[in-house]
Parts: C-alpha cells; sequence; structure tokens
C-alpha cells in the first residue's frame, strides 16, 4: 500500500472565513503561525518575537504621574536584572523606561539600585528567588524584601506570558524606550531551538520583561506625600 502526505493550510480550507483565520491567529505564539496557516511543518526554530526592533522602540519621553509604574525581576548569581515598566492605563500600553543589570553582586548591592528609581514601586519577582541563597542559605525573596523593596510573586506560565508579550510588541501596547541597551540586545538573539524549546542563553532581560507583563496589575501610581503644616499661633488670643 502507497503513502502520501499531503500538506494543507487554512487557505486551502474554502470553508474557513477570513475573520475565523484571524481569530485563530490571535491564541498561537508567533512561531507555530505558519506551520498552522500553511500547513508547513516546523520544530519551532527561530526568533520568539518576529518583529522588527525598530516597530518596538520609542524615544524616551517624561512620564506622566498618572501612569502606574512596577518592574519584573529575575534573579540569579551570575545575572541579576530589573525592567520597570510605565502602564498607560487609558490606552492598556506599557512603556518599558529603564532597566538594571549586574552579575555576582549581593541582594544590598541591587536592592540600592532599585530603590533609587523608586522605593514605592512594586516589583514583580522570579519565584526562584524563595530558594536558599549560596551564601547564607537564606530565602532570597526575604532578603530582598529586608532590603526594602515590595514584592509580588511572578507568574511563571512561559509560553502564556511569550504569548502576551507577542501581541503586545506586534499591536504596539508594549514599547521599550530606545535606551535600554541591554533589553535589546537580549530580544535581537532571544529564540528557539531545533526542537521548540526556548534558550536559556542570555534571556535574563527577556525574562524580567516577561514578568513585568504578566504582572502589571501590581503597577501602582507614586503615593501622594503628606504635607505637615505647622500652626502658627497667635499671639493675641493666645494660641
Amino acid at each position: 500500500m502507497s503513502r502520501a502526505v499531503i500538506q494543507c493550510g487554512w487557505d486551502d480550507v474554502p470553508h474557513l472565513r477570513q475573520e475565523d483565520i484571524e481569530s485563530m491567529i490571535k491564541g498561537l505564539p508567533p512561531h507555530e503561525i505558519e506551520a498552522r496557516r500553511k500547513g508547513i511543518p516546523s520544530l519551532g526554530s527561530g526568533a520568539i518575537y518576529p518583529i522588527p526592533e525598530e516597530d518596538i522602540l520609542c524615544e524616551p519621553f517624561s512620564i506622566p504621574p498618572h501612569f502606574a509604574k512596577a518592574y519584573g525581576m529575575d534573579v540569579g548569581w551570575k545575572m541579576t536584572t530589573a525592567i520597570w515598566g510605565a502602564y498607560d492605563r487609558d490606552n492598556d500600553i506599557i512603556y518599558a523606561y529603564s532597566e538594571h543589570g549586574r552579575g555576582q553582586a549581593e541582594p544590598i548591592i541591587h536592592a540600592t539600585a532599585i530603590k533609587a528609581r523608586g522605593a514605592w514601586i512594586n516589583g514583580i519577582i522570579d519565584t526562584a528567588a524563595r530558594g536558599r541563597s549560596q551564601v547564607d542559605g537564606k530565602n532570597l525573596f526575604d532578603l530582598y524584601e529586608e532590603q526594602g523593596l515590595i514584592l509580588n510573586n511572578a507568574d511563571k506560565a512561559v509560553e502564556a506570558g511569550l504569548l502576551e508579550v507577542y501581541q503586545r510588541f506586534s499591536t504596539g501596547r508594549l514599547k521599550l524606550f530606545n535606551t535600554l541597551q541591554g533589553t535589546r540586545s537580549e530580544y535581537r538573539i532571544y529564540r528557539r531551538d531545533d526542537k521548540g524549546r526556548v534558550v536559556k542563553e542570555n534571556d535574563h532581560y527577556m525574562d524580567a520583561l516577561r514578568y513585568l507583563v504578566m504582572g502589571i496589575e501590581h503597577a501602582t501610581t507614586e503615593p501622594i506625600k503628606q504635607q505637615s503644616f505647622s500652626r502658627v499661633g497667635d499671639s493675641y488670643a493666645g494660641y
């Protein structure tokens, strides 16, 4: 008995309407779109965010006070990174505006750099930080909280996070300030291997960005500082 393989893509299915195809594409990771739409077998290798870099960048601007802020943080001894985002709730746009990256440094070093950008800003941190420090066995999450950081656990659903970041990039709802050199460098090489797995090399900023996007509900605006007023006594009334 002879066998044959016939490739069939969505464009070859007459009962699929264009709006149906567009709806299905919205729910797919970028590396699967060509395979599903054109019926071309793929193992998923290639860029995770196949969008030209210039399309996701913007010029730095002064962040309006009504934009909520948060940062995503990826911890590790070899490299610890953080990316700050300003969230325009009215238009559902996240602007990644600042970054921190340093290797082989103690939590107090990273915490000092992070608090310098606003100690009131909520962080979304890799849950691996709840593991033990190689230095003294203490919980890294607790060590950072002891340094005054306000932290929340990151959503580490990788594929869901990658899809959310991709959809925001592709619709203009996630922008990077063009000054984020570390983030841009990783963006250019962030990829899957020939088995469709994310290559876990030089991806610390990309992880921090994913945590930020998936945890953007933790973003807050700067608290209004309470002003203290000293009461001037009335020498005539006696108070």
